[in-house]
């Protein structure tokens, strides 16, 4: 309930700004945004009336904006309980993982041989800034810092499918990704792994920046464990 009533006293100060793209598409990106940064966290109930008078819009464009939501897998319609924001068992999560960081590990390839100089300049500014981040010692810019990394790697892959598979799966698991950042020692991790993938991506060796992209991603032995110990039950689907 304490949940419920703090979402509400949020969505209270909303409201879907008018201008380019209709309502629904605004508010689907809203509330990808809020699911993505995890305002709305899985397993969270949400319902269509309470949508549109707090977003200040009509049932027609939360009925729209939901249902391209439950499309891409963000959001699930149940049974008893209605709309919610969907959850993923450990299995198909592990499964989304090892997928992702075979995709991320092609966006790395293709940028090492398509990434302009402005690129890989801006993918080592956003590095030094990620160091800076760790030197605080607060995983919340970390993580937000270490998103720009990851964008700006899909955008030097310079593709659109591919590049856009990988984000919407990014997008998919990103309420669990940020419990492997917060997970001791991960962030030093990551600046080394990026050291990696940059080095390898400014000589323009794309085996290399494939290899290193992949092992970025992948869970193994004891950090999947510690992964799967950090994520509180209740993100998690039973099965």
């Amino acid at each position: 309930m304490k949940q419920q009533a703090a979402l509400a006293e949020m969505l209270a100060e909303e409201e879907v700004p008018r201008g380019r793209g209709t309502l629904s598409e605004t508010l689907r990106s809203r509330l990808e945004e809020m699911i993505v940064d995890g305002t709305l966290r899985p397993g969270e109930r949400l319902d269509e009336f309470d949508l549109a008078q707090r977003f200040k819009v009509s049932r027609t464009p939360v009925r729209e904006a939901v249902k391209a939501l439950v499309a891409t897998g963000l959001l699930e319609m149940r049974p008893r309980q209605g709309l919610v924001v969907a959850t993923i068992s450990i299995p198909i999560l592990l499964e989304m993982f090892q997928m992702m960081a075979v995709q991320e590990g092609l966006c790395a390839r293709l940028a090492a041989r398509r990434a302009s100089p402005a690129q890989r300049a801006a993918l080592r500014a956003i590095h030094a800034r990620l160091i800076e981040a760790l030197a605080a010692g607060d995983p919340l810019p970390f993580y937000d810092i270490n998103t720009e990394f990851h964008e700006l790697l899909y955008d030097s892959a310079q593709t659109q499918f591919i590049a856009g598979q990988t984000r919407a799966l990014r997008r998919r698991v990103a309420a669990y990704r940020r419990y492997v950042t917060y997970q001791p020692g991960r962030m030093v991790t990551t600046i080394a792994e990026h050291a990696r993938i940059l080095e390898a991506i400014e000589r323009a060796d794309a085996d290399a920046a494939f290899q290193a992209a992949v092992e970025h991603v992948t869970l193994l032995g004891d950090d999947m464990a510690d992964f799967i110990a950090a994520i509180p039950p209740a993100l998690l689907e039973e099965g």
